[in-house]
């Protein structure tokens, strides 16, 4: 049902954490199921104490923090649920596809802006955009009566 403490959940070959860093823990699920949901607990919940972890390089941490700092605990455990299949096992399986997933996303840097310099057509065509707009403006104005 549960991972075992062998297990590892591989999100790529630099990323492999250990199931024995998971904390589990059910609960009656609120999807369907009937007379049945009143007396089941399908429902998993992971808890991951992410500061502690071993298999996370600092950096893909940081990046994880930064992206899904709603799901942190005031602890520093990242905590996730799913309720939906009937079945416990297939909850965590999925719990540990969302993870592996939420990893994923956040494993490769992001590359980094270079900054560009506009050119000088690109200038000159705004500038020109802008006197055009000043004229039309300034044609939608009341004329002055100078005397």
């Amino acid at each position: 049902m549960f991972p075992t403490d062998a297990d590892i959940v591989e999100v790529s070959p630099r990323i492999r954490i250990s199931c024995r860093e998971f904390e589990w823990g059910v609960a009656r699920s609120s999807g369907p199921g009937g007379q049945n949901v009143n007396k089941v607990n399908s429902k998993v919940t992971l808890r991951w104490p992410l500061f502690e972890s071993e298999g996370l390089p600092p950096d893909v941490r940081d990046r994880f923090v930064a992206a899904y700092k709603r799901r942190l605990t005031t602890e520093g455990d990242f905590v996730m649920s799913s309720e939906r299949y009937r079945d416990q096992p297939k909850n965590v399986a999925d719990c540990l596809e969302k993870l592996r997933e939420l990893l994923l996303t956040v494993a490769t840097a992001p590359k980094p802006r270079k900054k560009s310099k506009p050119t000088k057509s690109s200038k000159r065509r705004r500038v020109a955009d802008k006197r055009l707009n000043s004229v039309t403006k300034q044609s939608r104005q009341t004329p002055r009566n100078d005397e």
